[in-house]
């Protein structure tokens, strides 16, 4: 089959990979956007600048581990949803790049929605590539977008993408880096949010009244535990209240810790209630679970146990060009 080249210039990461047809494996590099302390996020003309800086770095560092001249086909994300008039200009410094690569090397260049990469990745890193010709439900949870997804697929190849439910104010991601932004963490804040919240947890007792951390020993109910009242109608979800819960726990004199944890277990049971209707609604279809927020081990452990679902691996959930080249590699030989 070859190897085929992936590039992704999403507003958060530079990213360039290799999808070696014969091995089946995917190797990739990736370098984040740097974002100043106590902001939560860039402007698209500073995201633009910062991958022309840095995307030569990561393409050479792969290059040092394949012969990127024996690539058969380069891929790249070109807009944010496989819909029309969806348009980041961070994507354009990808598209640009492809186009000259595609040139040199004489090789056909194919594009690709950022979304479609991400569930190409996570289909391909949790070993569920048959679902390429079925249909199935994708969430897709990061800084940029919260959506569930019913992906229609034939013959290796993704048709269409049909939004069933969404947020309608914060996406998942931004809830989460506002809220650890007001804590001082560095954006992007989901690790070290979740490394907080797991000290919450482990020493509950130190950070609830006694009274509320046995009970939670025993039943281990997040919901009752914060008291949590989601904002979910016909599976779409409203996540703005997070920042203001947090902002005002933090003022009050709670722990960062608490804090964490409440953040997350709101999110946790946002996506539930979400989930639970969807499945409800379209019926039971294959599950899986994309994107950065999805990366946090508190909330996979949930839904693993409540739901019969999927997840991208870790190194496949945040930002990654992964799926854009096993994208790559599937169009390529079905064009032959």
């Amino acid at each position: 089959m070859g190897i085929y080249l992936g590039i992704d210039t999403s507003n958060y990461t530079t990213s360039v990979a290799v999808y070696d047809g014969e091995k089946n494996k995917i190797i990739h590099k990736r370098k984040l956007l740097p974002v100043k302390n106590g902001q939560c996020g860039l402007r698209q003309s500073d995201a633009v600048f910062h991958h022309t800086q840095q995307f030569y770095e990561i393409y050479k560092e792969l290059s040092q581990e394949v012969d990127l001249k024996n690539v058969c086909a380069v891929g790249v994300s070109s807009k944010p949803r496989p819909v029309e008039n969806s348009y980041m200009p961070c994507f354009t410094v990808g598209v640009n790049i492809a186009h000259v690569l595609a040139d040199t090397l004489h090789v056909p260049m194919y594009e690709f929605s950022h979304q479609e990469g991400h569930i190409a990745a996570a289909v391909f890193s949790c070993g569920k590539t048959d679902l390429l010709n079925c249909d199935f439900i994708a969430f897709h949870l990061s800084g940029g977008t919260t959506e569930a997804l019913l992906v229609n697929c034939s013959g290796g190849f993704i048709k269409d993408i049909s939004i069933v439910g969404e947020t309608l104010d914060l996406n998942a991601g931004q809830a989460v880096d506002r809220a650890g932004v007001q804590m001082g963490l560095s954006f992007p804040c989901g690790k070290e949010i979740e490394k907080l919240a797991k000290e919450f947890y482990l020493n509950i007792e130190k950070y609830m009244p006694e009274d509320k951390a046995q009970k939670y020993r025993r039943n281990s109910s997040k919901k009752k535990l914060f008291n949590i009242k989601t904002s979910v109608k016909e599976g779409c979800c409203c996540l703005s209240g997070v920042e203001n819960k947090c902002s005002q726990m933090l003022k009050s004199g709670d722990s960062k810790e608490k804090t964490a944890a409440y953040c997350l277990a709101y999110v946790e049971e946002t996506l539930s209630d979400m989930t639970r209707y969807i499945l409800e609604k379209f019926g039971d279809y294959p599950l899986i679970y994309a994107g950065g927020v999805m990366s946090n081990s508190i909330i996979r452990e949930r839904m693993e146990r409540d739901f019969n679902c999927s997840f991208a691996s870790a190194e496949f959930s945040s930002d990654n060009a992964g799926g854009i080249a096993f994208l790559t590699g599937i169009k390529h030989c079905k064009s032959r």
